[in-house]
């Protein structure tokens, strides 16, 4: 595990803060001194790390401090996780959180190395994109009802891809199931890029991908696309149909992200990260990039972001439990 860059101010931190010496408005003034890192638990080119990059280039400019973007995949994202959790709380590291670290991977890995909620101290809800219900173009389909009558007209027969077992692609599919009554089964693939690659190959009839992740592909027909998860039409698809249109009122996922630091991060740091953030983020320059992306930005209050990831881990719990889904 890399460790933390070094910077004995930070050491003495802890010590000084519980002598009184050091007030957190003192360490908010001195701080930043050095660089700083934003872990991300995905690999690099991932839909985290895209905007991770974003918000880093821009809060580097605004605090005056180069800062670094740290990748740890692996696990599922478990891993990348506990790096941020276990770093020192004084400011120089964040983590860019997503809905598998922070609402997925709680609800289906029966032990895990980190706390979501209480080894994190939330900074601001960033950005989120729906996931988007896209098909083999091969199909005789053209919308979520006449697919759902394909699959029941031969139950068993027919397949779709996730990221993996408890990925929240693997959690779309089980509601899909679940709230429709199709028998469909469940290919788990070792992450999103070789499960769009396994439908575009004809591997399996359909799946639920990122919309960022599968654009491309859905305008260059070599997928199609019959719903996005969310109530509101995408801005990078707006003639998709939510899945609210296509009879399923009750159906939302999406892919988000937020900004954490470790917990015990001074609440003076924590302050000026969220003012810094939801400053960058208010940027018409910075919207419109991640827009291109098919982001829709959405910056927050601390608490709002921490009554955000409860819920998150509330509503996942209840899926993996009705379906029976366990990380393997």
């Amino acid at each position: 595990m890399k460790q933390s860059i070094g910077f004995a101010a930070g050491i003495l931190i802890p010590s000084l803060l519980m002598a009184g010496g050091v007030s957190n408005t003192a360490l908010a003034q001195t701080w930043p001194a050095k660089p700083i890192r934003i872990v991300i638990a995905q690999a690099p080119g991932s839909a985290t790390d895209v905007i991770s990059r974003v918000v880093a280039n821009q809060l580097s400019a605004s605090l005056g401090q180069p800062i670094v973007i740290d990748a740890r995949p692996g696990a599922g994202g478990v891993l990348g996780t506990e790096v941020a959790a276990r770093s020192a709380p004084d400011g120089y590291t964040l983590f860019m959180a997503n809905n598998s670290t922070h609402g997925s991977n709680p609800a289906v890995y029966a032990k895990l190395p980190y706390d979501a909620v209480n080894d994190f101290a939330p900074i601001s809800f960033v950005a989120s994109v729906p996931y988007v219900l896209v098909v083999d173009p091969k199909l005789p389909v053209k919308n979520v009802q006449e697919f759902i009558a394909l699959v029941k007209a031969s139950p068993g027969k027919m397949n779709y891809a996730s990221a993996g077992n408890g990925s929240t692609h693997h959690f779309c599919g089980e509601l899909l199931k679940s709230m429709t009554g199709i028998d469909i089964q469940h290919i788990p693939y070792k992450g999103s890029g070789p499960g769009i690659a396994g439908l575009l190959g004809g591997e399996v009839s359909m799946m639920f991908s990122n919309v960022a992740d599968i654009g491309s592909q859905i305008k260059a027909g070599k997928v199609r696309a019959l719903a996005v998860t969310v109530p509101t039409r995408a801005s990078l698809l707006p003639d998709v149909p939510t899945m609210p249109e296509a009879g399923l009122p009750d159906f939302e996922i999406t892919s988000w992200f937020g900004l954490l630091v470790p917990a015990g991060t001074p609440g003076a740091i924590v302050g000026r990260l969220n003012a810094e953030t939801v400053k960058v983020l208010n940027r018409t320059d910075v919207k419109t990039t991640l827009a291109l992306q098919g982001l829709d930005v959405a910056p927050s209050s601390p608490e709002q972001f921490a009554a955000h990831i409860k819920s998150e881990i509330a509503r996942f719990t209840k899926i993996a439990r009705a379906a029976g889904i366990k990380a393997e």
